[in-house]
């Protein structure tokens, strides 16, 4: 083996990956973008309290009011006092964006000072298994102190605990998960593709032969909005067939969430088009696609609900469009939220046409 020879080739291979912006994207950056992303979602601040919402119909009796301050004191839970139907409490808890919730039956400290059984109804959501736990904590530590309180050698449990989901009694967690994958499908598979034909064809003179042709280049990026419509349908059509046939899902299919299948992609082909416009190779079309796509994946609720997030971080999903295609989704096929999925639909088309303009106005068939 002769060492001139191959430090002459390691040489190669080094100036040929330091040259390459996505192998350096994937070895160097991502990893630091993952630690950062992961660390943020699950690190926290510190604190591990968790946001519960909770409907005492005892009429605030001084036994409601001491477990739910003893429920205070655990430290792991915020209280908030709602005002919702105990019927829809479910749902409603998913609509105003709280993730565990709980009822105090009415005649609950009657029951409890003559030695009835009498259980709380705890409402988490199977996606935020954080949440649940930490809810679960709490609620059961208390029930346990209040029976312990209470007990006598003849004595059983008087607190119990009925566990109900966000959302749905029948919602799991496959449910929650094919809105943030039918979104993930959206946002992918689109930004991808079109970051790279904006620069290969830009590279291989095949926008160069466009431009002799009658094709605008409105019409050129419509037909691929198109394209990628119908194949969201395809994708979406087999997630949901799917969930329902080999694991049970629950998902509420109507035309509600067709708008989304047309809006998604209507944004995510002209933004991954506008990015492609900027970059001048496809190896940093690629590097802008990656920088601009990884982070929407985790930070839209995608797999993590957003109110699992750290206070400071929730408002950056907000920024993020991908947000309110999958928080539109699950307002349409869990919670059955016109009003709030009407809300995002609005805010996708707006920013849709804004990056369809920007795309239109700075994409030209030949370099100047």
């Amino acid at each position: 083996m002769n060492g001139r020879r191959l430090a002459g080739d390691f040489q190669v291979v080094v100036r040929s990956y330091v040259r390459n912006p996505v192998a350096l994207f994937f070895s160097l950056i991502f990893p630091i973008i993952l630690i950062a992303l992961f660390g943020a979602i699950l690190g926290g601040n510190g604190s591990v309290s968790t946001p519960l919402a909770v409907e005492n119909l005892d009429h605030n009796s001084p036994a409601s009011q001491a477990f739910l301050a003893a429920l205070n004191n655990t430290s792991l839970v915020q209280i908030t006092m709602v005002n919702y139907s105990a019927q829809n409490f479910g749902v409603a808890l998913g609509n105003n964006g709280y993730t565990t919730g709980l009822i105090i039956p009415q005649g609950f400290q009657a029951n409890y000072t003559n030695r009835t059984p009498v259980d709380v109804f705890l409402y988490t959501n199977p996606e935020d298994a954080s949440d649940a736990g930490i809810a679960e904590s709490a609620v059961q530590g208390v029930v346990t102190a209040f029976n312990l309180h209470a007990a006598c050698s003849t004595c059983s449990p008087i607190l119990g605990i009925t566990s109900r989901n966000v959302g749905s009694q029948v919602y799991k967690e496959i449910d929650y998960l094919i809105p943030g994958l039918i979104g993930f499908t959206i946002l992918t598979s689109p930004m991808f593709s079109m970051v790279d034909v904006a620069a290969s064809y830009r590279k291989d003179g095949i926008f160069r032969e466009l431009s002799l042709t009658p094709l605008t280049k409105a019409e050129w990026l419509t037909s691929r909005i198109l394209w990628y419509v119908l194949l969201t349908f395809i994708s979406a059509g087999i997630m949901i067939g799917a969930g329902i046939v080999l694991f049970n899902a629950h998902v509420q299919v109507n035309a509600g969430i067709l708008p989304f299948l047309f809006a998604g992609p209507f944004l995510f082909v002209s933004l991954g088009m506008l990015a492609g416009t900027v970059a001048k190779t496809p190896e940093s079309a690629a590097l802008i696609g990656n920088i601009i796509t990884f982070p929407m994946m985790f930070l839209s609720g995608t797999f993590f609900a957003v109110s699992l997030f750290p206070s400071w971080l929730q408002p950056i999903a907000h920024v993020l469009p991908l947000y309110y295609v999958i928080d539109g989704m699950n307002q349409v096929m869990l919670f059955s939220n016109a009003t709030r999925a009407l809300t995002d639909l609005v805010i996708v088309m707006a920013i849709a046409l804004v990056f369809f303009g920007l795309a239109v106005r700075f994409f030209t068939w030949r370099d100047e």
